[in-house]
Parts: structure tokens; C-alpha cells; sequence
């Protein structure tokens, strides 16, 4: 059964190369959502099996930690499992304090260790 995957703020080339690593390791389907009202809504209407956020959107470089609060202090959404996008180590803490799962950086996409820390979130 294919996985759904929410992929919230990303750029364009981004965007892509995030859905070509998640469609060429797992058997999902990956939904582009620009904003945070955006993926909240998305959010209570559709089932996903993961969320990554920017940490940065960039459609108006809103903090991407901000949906994180939201899905967790929401009942319906604080089950599904959140990942920060960031190279950053300290905002990957921060988004863990937040109740996010340890996410990943787009310069750690073909890492052998972003695929496990995807598949762990997908199969929780």
C-alpha cells in the first residue's frame, strides 16, 4: 500500500529532488502543500503517513516550526510523525523539542542514513 507523504514549503528544485528520493526508495505518493493553513487543512481532511516541513517556507519564509506546534497541540494530528528539513543540527533540536522526529537536511539525500530515518517514520 503506497504511503502518503505530505512535502510542505519546499522551492521547486527542492521539491523535486525531495520527491525523486522519496518515490525512487519507497512506494509513496508525494503531495506538495506551500503553506502552513494549507497543510493544516490538508491535514484534517486527507490521511498522511508522514509530514516534512521546510524549515524556512518559501512561499512567504514563514518559520516551518510553527506547523510542528500545530499538528502537535492538535488531537487529530499530533499522531502523525513530522520531520523538519534543515542541515542545520540546532533547528533539527529545536523541531525534536517541538515533538518532531529527527529530520534531515537536502544535502543528506542520498545518505543511506536519511532513507532509514524516512522508513523508521513511515512503518512507526
Amino acid at each position: 500500500m503506497k504511503k502518503k507523504i505530505m512535502s510542505v514549503g519546499q522551492c521547486n528544485p527542492d521539491h523535486r529532488a525531495i520527491q525523486t528520493f522519496l518515490e525512487s526508495n519507497f512506494e509513496c505518493e508525494v503531495i506538495r502543500i506551500d503553506s502552513t493553513q494549507e497543510a493544516l487543512l490538508e491535514l484534517q481532511n486527507s490521511k498522511y503517513d508522514l509530514v516534512l516541513v521546510n524549515r524556512k517556507l518559501d512561499i512567504d519564509y514563514s518559520d516551518g516550526t510553527i506547523l510542528i506546534q500545530e499538528m502537535k497541540k492538535n488531537s487529530k494530528l499530533n499522531k502523525i510523525p513530522v520531520m523538519l528539513i534543515s542541515n542545520y543540527p540546532e533547528y533539527q533540536e529545536q523541531a525534536i523539542q517541538l515533538g518532531a522526529l529527527y529530520g534531515f537536511g537536502k544535502s543528506e539525500l542520498n545518505k543511506e542514513e536519511t532513507k532509514q530515518k524516512v522508513k523508521n517514520a513511515l512503518f512507526l
